[in-house]
């Protein structure tokens, strides 16, 4: 491995890393709160690295949450993963060895970092990734530890510091606005989350609005696809007509000069 596919990686997960050591910070401090001392911040980091969901869970598990409650929980907080990621196959189908880690450590913000399909040029694609995933979830880990040891000698209302997750997702969407000239999948979102929370309300429109989302992305997706085809296709049939225009006019002067 060289240092530069290392120093590239690194320089693309920067934008990540402030948010996830301040927000690690504030589950640490959380956990500790909760009675659960710093092998626990850094376990959940380590093995379960969930963002929101580990915040939830400190609530489940001073709460004495059954299993099956923590499990249904667990899926109605994380079924975004299973809408998104989906953009992620074809990039990561060839990633062997990596591939496993690739998928657990596929959180919103590496997703965020990742979903262009952009690499250096020169480098091994799923290597790189593979590191920008690694230095994402260090960031983590590192904040959650930090977070812990504070929250043993510093003694404060923690009351709030749950909604640093919301805050981070809404800078990761404004990031994705000003970096990105096509706004229509984020309008999509915006419009398909807003009447599935006015239809099913503010308990109910998790999945249903992941299902719109996802719906109507995938069939803006195929009109693209099919405009291009199209496009192509009449690129294909001009060449062809003005090959053989030239040749019809080589033909002319041919016989013109004979």
């Amino acid at each position: 491995m060289n240092r530069s596919i290392v120093g590239k990686a690194f320089y693309k997960s920067v934008p990540v890393m402030a948010g996830y050591i301040v927000l690690g910070i504030g589950f640490g401090i959380l956990i500790r709160s909760a009675g659960y001392g710093v092998l626990w911040a850094f376990a959940m980091s380590v093995f379960i690295y969930a963002g929101s969901m580990q915040y939830v869970g400190v609530g489940l598990i001073t709460g004495g949450a059954s299993i099956i409650t923590t499990a249904v929980t667990t899926l109605m907080v994380n079924a975004r993963h299973l809408f998104y990621s989906i953009s992620m196959i074809d990039r990561y189908k060839d990633s062997g060895k990596y591939k496993p880690y690739l998928i657990f450590a596929l959180t919103d913000e590496t997703y965020s970092l990742l979903c262009d399909g952009k690499y250096p040029e020169g480098e091994d694609p799923q290597l790189y990734r593979f590191l920008v995933s690694l230095f994402d979830q260090m960031y983590w880990v590192t904040g959650s530890v930090i977070g812990s040891l504070l929250g043993a000698v510093i003694t404060f209302s923690t009351e709030g510091i749950e909604f640093s997750m919301t805050a981070l997702f809404i800078a990761s969407f404004v990031q994705q606005w000003i970096d990105n000239k096509d706004h229509l999948p984020a309008v999509t979102g915006l419009i398909g989350t807003f009447v599935c929370l006015l239809i099913f309300g503010s308990g109910n429109f998790l999945i249903p609005s992941m299902l719109l989302i996802t719906f109507l992305l995938t069939v803006n997706r195929k009109h693209k696809e099919s405009q291009d085809q199209n496009g192509s296709g009449e690129q294909e049939t001009l060449g062809k007509k003005n090959k053989f225009g030239e040749q019809g006019k080589t033909v002319e002067k041919k016989e013109a000069k004979g």
